[in-house]
C-alpha cells in the first residue's frame, strides 16, 4: 500500500474513532430534563401566588348525590365550539365524581358570592347542606342560581397531569343574571390573590 493509501486510511480510521467518542460523550451527558432536577412543589407555588385567578365553582351528579369544589383554574380556550378547561386535584374528595360525570356546572362567582367560594373550599363539610344556596337544572344537574354566571357542559376530554387531572368541557348553555337583577357588588369578580379574597372594581383598573 503506498504512503497516500495509508494515511487515507488513517484519517477514515480517526474519523470513526472521533464519530464514536462523540457518540459516548453525548450519551453520558446528564439529562437537564430528569424529574430528580425539578424545582420543589412550594417553589411552583410561589412563583403563582402573585399571578391572581378568577373563582369559579364546578358541580356535578352522578347520582350519588351533588358534589362541588371551588376552582382557580377555569380559563377559555376556545369561543367556536365553546370551549373551556380546569384542573382537579387528586387531593380534592370531589374530583373522582366530576372525573365520572358527563356534564358539570361552572358557576363564575362576584365579590358578595364569597360565602359561596368559601363553602365548596371547605374540606370534611357536606357542601350542600344549605338548601337555600342550590337547585337543580331541568336536566339535573346541581346549580348556585346566585353566581354571576353559570355554564352547563359536557366533558368531552380528560388528561392526566402530574397530580391533578385536566378537564376539557364544551359549553352547551350560558345563563347571565339581567342588569336588573345584578347589584353593583354582583357584578365585580371575585378574585384568589396571594392565598386571600380579592374583587376588582372600576378602581382596580390601569392604564
Amino acid at each position: 500500500m503506498t504512503a497516500a493509501a495509508v494515511q487515507a486510511q488513517s484519517g477514515r480510521n480517526e474519523g470513526v474513532t472521533m464519530s464514536q467518542s462523540a457518540v459516548v460523550a453525548e450519551q453520558e451527558q446528564p439529562s437537564h430534563h430528569s424529574f430528580v432536577d425539578m424545582l420543589s412543589a412550594d417553589d411552583f407555588k410561589s412563583a403563582f401566588r402573585n399571578h391572581p385567578a378568577g373563582v369559579a365553582v364546578i358541580t356535578a351528579d352522578i347520582g350519588d348525590g351533588p358534589v362541588g369544589l371551588t376552582a382557580t383554574s377555569v380559563i377559555s380556550v376556545s369561543a367556536n365550539p365553546p370551549l373551556v378547561v380546569f384542573s382537579l386535584s387528586s387531593a380534592s374528595s370531589s374530583t373522582p365524581t366530576v372525573k365520572q360525570a358527563e356534564t358539570v356546572v361552572i358557576h363564575l362567582l362576584g365579590a358578595d358570592q364569597i360565602d359561596l367560594a368559601k363553602n365548596f373550599a371547605t374540606s370534611g363539610i357536606d357542601r350542600f347542606a344549605d338548601r337555600s344556596i342550590w337547585s337543580r337544572l331541568i336536566t339535573g344537574e346541581p346549580f348556585l342560581p346566585t353566581s354571576n354566571a353559570w355554564m352547563r357542559g359536557r366533558i368531552v376530554n380528560k388528561m392526566d397531569a402530574g397530580d391533578s387531572t385536566v378537564v376539557a368541557v364544551q359549553i352547551l348553555q350560558v345563563d347571565l343574571p339581567g342588569e336588573s337583577d345584578r347589584s353593583a357588588q354582583a357584578s365585580r369578580p371575585l378574585v384568589y390573590y396571594n392565598r386571600t379574597w380579592h374583587s376588582l372594581s372600576e378602581g382596580s383598573m390601569v392604564e
